[in-house]
């Protein structure tokens, strides 16, 4: 049998056991391996590395197949250089402050994100419920990106029986209004299609991104999916990078992240 596989960067803290509790709630439900990575800069730091990771291992306990590795490179490029060789479904990253794997915040998160093709859950230290990703709350723009994102959350939507809630910025532009409508058709079509119960809300677009993360909390959501598309976006300029700005959200709700790409591999759950 052909298993599924995550990818959890692991620099021995907190955040990153959080991120490997994710992957692991995850793996149960599609049947998908882990391997567990850490990247160091010198090959004699190899050893000591193997060994901190098979101590994280033995530390969960848990059926689901977990793989240490250790690598040396740059986190920058070779998480997403080895997600990529090992055709990885998804990467699930922690994210923190001072402490950490070179300091791994908001910005340099991004970064590694920005290098791969491989989607991220990007946690911070909220621990994945005991039903998974139960409510998930996706904000609708205007790029053709869109089908990308509602296909990874249709998927995970359909195995959790998650609830998802499609968030528009309510603008009264004519022209904008009308080519959200097509993509609200388009998404409404494509969660009915596959029995996703959904909802949709308007929300004010001005500072939409805190609106995002309010409304978010008032959901009780366990996801928010984003695009990584930088100026390209429909997020106001609240902060001068509004990818940044939820993947680091003070309410730590993880975030579903994609890079753009021309084709992306279909995370299927059957």
């Amino acid at each position: 049998m052909n298993h599924k596989v995550f990818v959890v960067p692991h620099d021995f803290t907190p955040v990153a056991d959080v991120a490997l509790n994710h992957a692991i709630a995850t793996a149960k439900t599609v049947n998908a391996r882990i391997y567990l990575l850490h990247v160091v800069s010198k090959t004699k730091e190899i050893e000591d590395a193997d060994i901190k990771l098979k101590k994280v291992i033995a530390n969960h306990n848990t059926e689901v197949e977990i793989i240490p590795t250790s690598r040396v490179g740059s986190i920058f490029e070779d998480i997403g250089d080895f997600a990529a060789e090992h055709h990885a479904e998804l990467i699930f990253m922690g994210t923190h402050g001072v402490k950490g794997w070179q300091q791994l915040t908001g910005s340099r998160a991004l970064k590694v994100i920005s290098h791969s093709d491989v989607p991220f859950v990007v946690v911070q230290g909220k621990e994945i419920g005991e039903s998974g990703y139960d409510s998930i709350v996706v904000p609708l723009d205007l790029n053709k990106e869109t089908k990308q994102k509602l296909g990874y959350v249709a998927n995970i939507a359909t195995y959790f029986k998650s609830h998802v809630h499609v968030v528009i910025p309510d603008e009264t532009d004519d022209i904008f209004r009308s080519q959200i409508k097509v993509n609200i058709k388009f998404a409404q079509k494509f969660f009915s299609e596959r029995g996703i119960n959904y909802d949709i809300s308007f929300l004010a677009p001005k500072n939409f991104e805190k609106e995002v993360l309010k409304h978010a909390e008032a959901v009780n959501a366990d996801l928010i999916t984003i695009m990584n598309l930088n100026k390209a976006n429909i997020f106001s300029s609240l902060v001068s990078n509004p990818e940044e700005y939820l993947i680091t959200n003070e309410a730590n709700i993880p975030i579903l992240i994609l890079n753009p790409v021309q084709t992306i591999s279909s995370f299927s759950l059957g």
